[in-house]
């Protein structure tokens, strides 16, 4: 049997998903074990060819299922501003918040 694969939105980003894909998103309120359904799905298809959905902005009754495997903060970005002459230095981090999930089931 062919597996499908989807494009998902989410955090205003799009991901291209399987079943059992692991991936990080934006973080999402969620606990860790939750099941999360995704609704904006803009594509579904098989795998290796076959029918191809694709939504007028979302595929009617589609849907994706996924598990929250973990709450957590990415490695820390460091920004800094500097301008010469001037004595302006200025030094920044940041560490953006993501939820990471498997994906459990591809609906549609």
């Amino acid at each position: 049997m062919d597996t499908q694969i989807a494009v998902i939105k989410t955090g205003g980003k799009q991901y291209l998903v399987k079943e059992g894909t692991v991936l990080r998103v934006e973080k999402l309120e969620a606990k860790e074990g939750a099941e999360i359904i995704f609704g904006e799905v803009l594509l579904v298809a098989q795998e290796t060819g076959g029918e191809v959905k694709v939504g007028t902005p979302y595929v009617a009754n589609a849907a994706v299922e996924a598990t929250v495997v973990k709450q957590g903060r990415a490695r820390k970005v460091t920004i800094i501003k500097f301008k010469p002459k001037t004595r302006y230095y200025k030094k920044q981090g940041h560490r953006q918040m993501f939820t990471e999930i498997k994906i459990t089931k591809i609906r549609g």
